[in-house]
């Protein structure tokens, strides 16, 4: 057999894709119910308990690594870790850099305010206040594109706890947020008794994306084959609802 012969019969195999024995997940654990500590400092979250049922279903080991969230794509493209688990919503501008899973749910956007305020989620309302927002997250580059510009002050936290902690001192004015998580991490719990949200969800694709996903190095196709693989297998057996019903009184997922 000609070296030609064996070149030719080679190429018409398919490459083969990387066994993923192993899943090294980034998360920032001040997101509950997404990803959060428990008391023994253990991981715990709807994020945690999908993503430790992926690797089960690839029978690929979880490994999870704490990153501060504007840290993550920086890190996720230095290889720190394989992919990012942690609430991460797929807009354009993030899309740019790196890939994504299929969506895992869907979520939006709002503000946090003190019981009796008048604030709303408007550019005009919010001059000359202070917003407090989470480094890295499509709030901070929200507040930062629609309000800043126009007088008001974006405060950028390195993680979600230290935002509330300034929202209940009264440093903060108010708080743009996921909804989901302001809602059942703080505004149901004792430490937001005092705040509600404001206004509607706002409604900006571009800037606050289309849902969440896992997100990956773009390259790693054949992990992203996998993990969607899941993915799909978790929506169509029921996993994926019986997962949700243990945080959620509500369809996560979206339409």
């Amino acid at each position: 057999m000609t070296a030609l012969t064996i070149a030719c019969l080679a190429s018409s195999f398919p490459a083969h894709a990387k066994e993923w024995t192993t899943i090294r997940f980034a998360t920032d654990a001040s997101y509950p119910p997404f990803e959060s500590k428990a008391p023994n400092g253990s991981l715990v979250g709807f994020d945690i308990d999908l993503g430790n049922e992926i690797c089960a279903r690839i029978h690929a080991r979880c490994v999870w690594i704490e990153n501060s969230f504007d840290g993550m794509i920086p890190g996720l493209k230095a290889r720190k870790f394989d992919a990012v688990l942690s609430s991460m919503t797929m807009t354009p501008k993030r899309e740019e850099q790196i890939g994504f899973s299929v969506r895992l749910y869907n979520t939006g956007s709002r503000l946090i305010v003190a019981k009796g305020s008048n604030l709303q989620p408007t550019a005009e309302s919010l001059a000359g206040k202070s917003v407090g927002v989470e480094q890295g997250t499509i709030q901070e580059i929200y507040a930062r594109t629609c309000w800043e510009p126009k007088g008001t002050r974006v405060v950028a936290y390195q993680n979600q706890d230290q935002v509330y902690a300034d929202l209940m001192s009264g440093r903060l004015d108010a708080v743009l947020q996921n909804q989901v998580q302001a809602d059942l991490g703080f505004l149901k719990t004792p430490r937001g008794a005092n705040f509600t949200f404001a206004g509607t969800a706002l409604n900006d694709p571009k800037i606050l994306g289309k849902g969440t996903g896992i997100g990956m190095r773009k390259e790693d196709t054949d992990l992203k084959a996998d993990i969607d693989d899941a993915i799909a297998g978790m929506l169509r057996d029921g996993t994926y609802l019986k997962i949700a019903k243990k945080y959620f009184d509500f369809n996560i997922y979206g339409e």
